[in-house]
């Protein structure tokens, strides 16, 4: 009788003891549940990240570790940040719009990192023989652009830098794939647009009215889910000191870049070459700077109506120190 009772508080006591440990949420098997096996990247033809993706360095950062890597390729930047918004994408890459009309809409994103601009890498084009000679010819003509996207942003700048207003142009918004077939067909009169689609339009008879950096200073940005940065702090800084070691070599191998862009986009040679030449490859901290300028993009797109609240950009904004 005195053993059964022994037994028996023994085993109320190691109930009790798997019970506190519990609540108090030192159990081990959630731990093990939470175990990261996998990191979704959404990217696009464009930037560094099909680079990297052909050079396997992600892939052999995570490895000891026992991540594995998915790519996910997106037409343009909107849609990557709503698949990091939904959770279908941890990791991705757009320019300066997308993230102000997400966060507007609330998404569950941050900015990690930035890659600054020369701001060649964007423009708008028209046909050669286009009477469209300087911004302010914009005015009265449809010129096609992705809505919510940096080109969007750069068409903006652009009417605001001639003194036109956005209701004195008729917008054409259009994914990069359906402007070109517009463009070509004269259902627009110009067109906004990003390399390496910008520098394939200049293979053929077109002029460009206006570069990025002629009506606005802009940035590139990393982009992460915001829980999964809670989570994986460790894992974001990683993916960005990769991007950055990566973005220093691509800085003094264009040719090679080149050749490997050409070999994972599919796109002609000479375009490549000339959107390689002109990129900017430096990922770098959201300085205040940074922030600054996006801040502007922001204002004004809610004093334009395009965005339905104002947003303040630094709000989520995640630190990020390199080699930490």
């Amino acid at each position: 009788m005195e053993q059964g009772s022994k037994m028996s508080q023994s085993r109320r006591t190691i109930i009790g003891m798997a019970a506190a440990l519990f609540a108090t949420g030192l159990a081990v098997s959630p731990v093990a549940a939470q175990q990261l096996k996998e990191v979704r990247i959404g990217f696009q033809k464009a930037g560094i990240f099909p680079i990297v993706k052909q050079r396997g360095t992600l892939e052999a950062a995570l490895k000891s570790r026992g991540i594995a890597v998915k790519w996910v390729e997106f037409q343009f930047g909107p849609p990557i940040l709503e698949a990091i918004n939904t959770g279908n994408v941890d990791f991705g890459y757009t320019g300066d719009a997308p993230p102000i009309f997400a966060q507007a809409a609330r998404a569950n994103l941050l900015y990690v990192a930035a890659v600054p601009s020369a701001g060649l890498n964007q423009g708008i084009v028209v046909p050669a023989d286009s009477p469209i000679k300087t911004l302010a010819d914009l005015k009265g003509k449809k010129v096609g652009f992705a809505k919510g996207s940096s080109a969007h942003n750069t068409t903006v700048a652009a009417l605001e830098k001639a003194g036109l207003a956005y209701t004195d142009i008729t917008p054409v918004t259009l994914g990069p794939a359906d402007a070109v077939a517009a463009f070509a067909g004269g259902n627009i009169d110009a067109w906004s647009i990003w390399d390496p689609y910008l520098a394939l339009a200049e293979n053929g008879k077109v002029r460009v009215i206006a570069f990025s950096r002629d009506v606005q200073e802009s940035n590139s940005f990393f982009l992460a889910n915001k829980d999964f940065t809670s989570k994986h702090a460790d894992i974001v800084a990683l993916l960005n000191q990769t991007f950055n070691e990566e973005g220093k070599w691509a800085a003094e191998h264009r040719a090679e870049v080149a050749t490997s862009l050409r070999e994972a986009t599919g796109v002609d040679q000479a375009a490549t070459t000339r959107a390689v030449n002109r990129s900017e490859y430096t990922v770098t901290p959201i300085t205040d700077k940074i922030v600054a300028t996006q801040q502007q993009t922001a204002d004004r797109f809610f004093k334009l109506g395009l965005i339905p609240k104002a947003v303040d950009v630094k709000e989520i904004v995640w630190k990020w120190t390199p080699g930490s």
